[in-house]
């Protein structure tokens, strides 16, 4: 028994004094340590510093973001538009000559020789029209009795014709092109006007293609 109660003695002072030990390594570090009350304003000062700074990079950081990705999807847009309409410049460019074909393929002719010759340039323009159209390019080809479409057409001439109503397409003098949905050049028309607008037209000054070009 004696010598149960030794070992549990012994035992106690062993754990006490390792407690002290330990105490006395905590406050060789600071802790424990009594801190003034300046000393603790600086420190949740540099604390609140140090938020304020984490919150002001990290909106930072966001707002850069966004607007990174803002111009990259405005770039692609462009890039985007640029392909879509790569070929307006060129048709500006190819317009007349496809008024040159038009024309002559629609120039009445009576030589047998010379329309063998319209077959072949019949088939060349047609190809070429496959080719536009494959880029996107549409023809507007209005006819008599059409209505005047301001955003497609532009009245070149308003004359009288009891066979159209007034305001509608008489004819076409040159076609239109759109390349998806925009405007290249619009159709070259005439239009109808009535009879009785002589003399309305006298005291105005203004004709039928005026009015059109209104609407």
């Amino acid at each position: 028994m004696e010598e149960e109660r030794n070992e549990k003695e012994t035992s106690e002072r062993n754990q006490s004094d390792a407690e002290e030990q330990k105490d006395e390594e905590i406050k060789e570090k600071g802790f424990g340590k009594k801190v003034s009350k300046a000393k603790l304003d600086e420190a949740l000062a540099a604390l609140e510093k140090a938020n304020a700074d984490r919150d002001y990079w990290k909106n930072e950081y966001y707002k850069a973001y966004a607007d990174t990705k803002n111009l990259r999807s405005s770039l692609e847009e462009e890039q985007r538009e640029a392909i879509r309409y790569r070929a307006e410049g060129f048709l500006v460019n190819l317009l007349p000559a496809l008024d040159g074909f038009h024309m002559a393929l629609e120039t009445p002719v009576k030589s047998e020789e010379v329309k063998n010759y319209l077959v072949g340039f019949q088939y060349i323009y047609n190809q070429i029209v496959k080719t536009l159209n494959d880029e996107g390019v549409t023809e507007i080809s209005p006819v008599k009795g059409d209505a005047f479409d301001v955003n497609l057409m532009h009245a070149i001439e308003a004359v009288e014709d009891d066979s159209v109503e007034p305001g509608k397409v008489v004819s076409s003098l040159g076609k239109g092109y759109k390349l998806h949905d925009r405007l290249i050049r619009p159709a070259m028309v005439t239009v109808a006007k009535a009879k009785e607008n002589h003399e309305n037209e006298q005291q105005s000054g203004e004709t039928p293609v005026d009015e059109a070009h209104k609407a």
